[in-house]
């Protein structure tokens, strides 16, 4: 119980400390950077689990079409 209330503590003043920071230009510049290396990053990851997908899909197509040639020549 202590620390689930030593870690809410923890993040109200991390929160209190970001605001007071993000008041000044060189805080906002700061903020700004990480925002847009954390967009970056999502988008790396999306591009990333995005072309996986496709290569996934792909070796599934390409696995039916062996399937299905195989099927007819068993017949």
């Amino acid at each position: 119980m202590k620390s689930i209330i030593l870690l809410a503590v923890g993040v109200a003043a991390g929160f209190i400390v970001a605001h007071q920071v993000a008041k000044t230009p060189e805080g906002q510049r700061f903020f700004e950077d990480v925002d847009t290396k954390a967009r970056e990053f999502g988008s790396a990851v999306i591009d990333g689990y995005k072309a996986r997908e496709a290569e996934l899909r792909a070796a599934v197509a390409e696995a039916e079409d062996v399937i299905a040639d195989l099927s007819k020549r068993v017949k």
